[in-house]
């Protein structure tokens, strides 16, 4: 079995050495392991590193593409060269590599596609209060999104099955971590979780620069991929206040007409605001109907994508 273990960096001239420093050479079942590194339009010395410590494998952007972009060329270039395998790693020494074959085992063992590394969230003296509220609410959030049991969403410490690498998509120029989870949930794909250790901070993030940013940016990931992921849903449940509008707007007239004897002119202004929730109530139930069908249309277009993936990656 054939690992590979990618790390996206951007500036990272600084924290690589440690963080691959920490990762092992030799995992139990694999036959090979090779790391990668996705250089995202870096402008220090961050490949000149790389090649220093001895990395062969080595994918350039131009110019800054974005953590996502960074992770459709890794996965492109392991699957083109046949690995079995891959586990994503950040190059800030978050995450405690000597935790990657624990990662591999669970994924083998329990025959998932996917196994994200749960960090201790609660325990984490590093997060603020805030961030530690913000953390468990978007995690619970996804998980009634995605229809998997992840414990910590944002983790960015994963491994994929071929197969799972084979069938992902990501359309988010954000992050990849939330996505991957709804995209998978929904596919039928198997998630697994398991605890993992960090280490201490070397940097900030940068996906985010403030707590109002990264709730901006993850809420809007979230709803642009339940939109996509489960429109039905999205469109029906957001025609429900408006139905609720009309049938209060509309039982209030009842009983003011039969019960006190109000003429029809009293109701004219509230008949306006019932006519108007009614049609909204009734556009968003049509664009459930239209969902669904964009929706199955998507699958297809997914599962024909994965054909030619599979075709052009499993042929080498």
């Amino acid at each position: 079995m054939k690992l590979s273990i990618q790390i996206p960096c951007s500036n990272e001239e600084a924290t690589l050495p440690q963080t691959v420093a920490d990762i092992p050479r030799t995992i139990e079942g694999c036959d090979e392991v090779e790391l990668l590194v996705i250089d995202d339009g870096s402008t220090d010395r961050t490949v000149e590193t790389a090649k220093s410590l001895g990395i062969r494998h080595i994918v350039s952007h131009p110019r800054n593409q974005g953590l996502a972009e960074a992770f459709r060329t890794g996965i492109s270039y392991a699957l083109e060269h046949g690995a079995d395998v891959v586990v994503n790693t950040d190059a800030d020494n978050q995450y405690c590599g000597a935790d990657i074959p624990l990662l591999v085992k669970t994924l083998v063992e329990e025959k998932a596609d996917i196994v994200v590394g749960c960090r201790p969230i609660m325990q984490n003296r590093e997060f603020s209060p805030i961030k530690k509220v913000l953390q468990l609410l978007g995690s619970w959030t996804l998980r009634k999104i995605s229809k998997t049991t992840v414990r910590d969403a944002a983790s960015g410490f994963r491994a994929f099955s071929r197969e799972a690498c084979l069938r992902i998509f990501i359309h988010s120029k954000f992050s990849y971590c939330m996505e991957t989870l709804i995209q998978a949930g929904n596919s039928g794909m198997k998630v697994s979780s398991v605890d993992i250790r960090t280490n201490p901070k070397t940097r900030d993030s940068r996906l985010f620069t403030s707590i109002a940013q990264y709730i901006r940016k993850s809420g809007g990931t979230m709803l642009s991929m339940f939109v996509l992921y489960r429109p039905g849903t999205f469109f029906l449940v957001s025609s429900l206040p408006f139905w609720l509008i009309s049938l209060l707007i509309g039982l209030r007239a009842m009983i003011l007409k039969y019960c006190y004897g109000h003429g029809f002119r009293e109701f004219l202004p509230s008949f306006f605001i019932l006519l108007f929730s009614a049609t909204v109530a009734s556009l968003l139930c049509s664009m459930s109907l239209i969902g669904n069908l964009f929706r199955a249309q998507r699958r297809i277009s997914e599962e024909l994508l994965y054909m030619e993936r599979s075709r052009k990656y499993n042929k080498r």
